[in-house]
């Protein structure tokens, strides 16, 4: 189990496992890119802009310099955003002490480069530290509150994975391992773009049905493309794959559903978008998985059809019109 940990990235998820690192009386400290909010949080004890509601532990430390960051740190959580963590690691890289293992809880695809977060930070730092990924249906707010949950870690190193899982088990959350960090990452990312679709279900009122729908051929082309790109099939049954999709549709407080039932209201994508200050990463996404998919030459109408609506204005109602004209087929 690892006994000193550095948190590069202060949003909710970031926060929760501080938090949660405190409750097992791990040593914690969490680092942000911009200073001022950094000690708006530690003065306040409280994340009010991306956690609000809960106090912070007083043992969390809270440190902006970069190199005093990584000192005496034996793991590394990387809890950057996906389409900003290639300026973050970048920056940190000359301070990362060689062969310390990073775990990224971030969900998304590079635009640029369509790579994954542990992908990104490997095109960055090189084979000089050890990789994985934790993700899963992980509400912060509800991990906040102790509601019990689970997640995976995933790691072509297995010793790896399994630390990680022991450092971070408490007794509302329960980590699995896993050893298809490719599988895992993609599920992660995809099924925010799903989210958004299945918003804007809810927005327009198209019922149940509709929804349920929506979620199962949404994981048939997010499958489809995992295992394009190298990923197993099994993963995306699992915690990651149906059991993320699942949460992240269908609950309140998830960012790509709430955006998405923005649009199905009538509210344009930029005001949609302007509703939070939280980063809505299936917008980004979206265009990454469209890319990919073509790359692949993957077959993805539910993911073309959010693409349309967000980026080429395409009315909401013919998004669907479309998709429920699309030429009969066998399941």
């Amino acid at each position: 189990m690892f006994k000193n940990i550095s948190i590069i990235g202060d949003g909710a998820m970031g926060t929760v496992l501080a938090m949660l690192l405190c409750e097992k009386k791990i040593p914690v400290r969490m680092w942000g890119y911009d200073r001022g909010q950094l000690e708006q949080i530690k003065a306040a004890g409280e994340n009010k802009k991306f956690l609000p509601g809960y106090k912070l532990p007083s043992g969390i430390v809270f440190e902006s310099n970069d190199e005093r960051i990584m000192k005496d740190a034996d793991l590394l959580v990387s809890a950057v955003p996906c389409q900003f963590m290639r300026g973050i690691w970048g920056r940190l890289k000359d301070y990362i002490p060689k062969g310390i293992p990073i775990v990224s809880v971030a969900k998304g695809i590079e635009n640029e480069t369509l790579l994954c977060p542990t992908q990104i930070i490997a095109d960055i730092l090189g084979d000089s530290v050890r990789y994985a990924a934790m993700s899963g249906p992980t509400i912060a707010d509800e991990l906040a509150r102790k509601l019990p949950a689970t997640a995976c870690v995933a790691s072509t190193n297995e010793e790896l994975a399994k630390e990680i899982q022991q450092t971070f088990s408490v007794s509302w959350l329960r980590i699995y391992t896993n050893t298809d960090i490719v599988g895992v990452e993609l599920a992660g990312a995809m099924k925010n773009v799903i989210a958004i679709a299945a918003g804007i279900v809810d927005g327009t009122g198209a019922g149940d049905n509709a929804k349920a729908a929506l979620l199962s051929r949404g994981l048939a082309e997010i499958t489809r493309l995992g295992i394009a790109c190298g990923a197993k099939p099994q993963t995306f049954a699992g915690l990651t794959g149906l059991g993320d999709l699942v949460t992240t549709c269908f609950s309140p407080r998830g960012r790509n559903r709430s955006f998405g039932e923005r649009i199905g209201k009538g509210q344009p994508a930029a005001q949609a978008q302007n509703a939070t200050e939280s980063v809505i990463e299936g917008i980004s996404t979206c265009q990454s998985v469209v890319a990919l998919a073509g790359k692949h030459n993957v077959e993805m109408p539910i993911t073309q059809a959010v693409y349309e609506v967000l980026f080429e204005n395409k009315p909401v109602q013919t998004a669907i019109a479309d998709l429920m004209k699309r030429q009969l087929k066998a399941e």
